[in-house]
């Protein structure tokens, strides 16, 4: 344990966040994403839910503002303007961290920029379309 981070740090999942530079993108994905087939790296985290983990990953991740958006959800297939409850919480936990809120990728758009991402950490979000990729920014001293 390290005191003032949170205990979802895990010495994995901090070297991951480390080893990102800039422009560099890590998935946090639910319980039903085919994370193991697409991921380069890959991070289990299965008892915490994706919000939980997306509030840690916050906590120490600076999101790139170079870019218009720099976390983005899946789209529900079907219907590209609703808003599933996963998404809700990410957008509040952005929110949280004086983030802007998400936009959506079409499905396979987002699985294809999963493959590419650095990492994915596959979290045991239960809730359908709990995946958000973000976007590695600079740290400004």
């Amino acid at each position: 344990m390290l005191k003032g981070l949170s205990p979802l740090l895990t010495a994995d999942l901090l070297h991951v966040l480390a080893s990102m530079g800039h422009g560099d993108e890590i998935v946090l994905a639910d319980a039903n994403f085919p994370a193991t087939t697409h991921a380069r790296r890959l991070v289990s985290m299965p008892g915490a839910d994706a919000p939980q983990v997306l509030d840690a990953v916050l906590s120490v991740f600076p999101l790139d503002d170079f870019v218009d958006q720099s976390a983005l959800t899946m789209q529900v297939v079907g219907d590209a303007t609703a808003v599933p409850d996963a998404v809700r919480d990410f957008d509040a936990t952005l929110h949280r961290h004086g983030c802007g809120p998400s936009a959506a990728l079409e499905r396979f758009a987002f699985y294809e920029r999963a493959a590419a991402a650095f990492a994915i950490i596959a979290t045991g979000e239960r809730r359908t379309y709990g995946n958000i990729l973000l976007k590695k920014g600079v740290v400004r001293l």
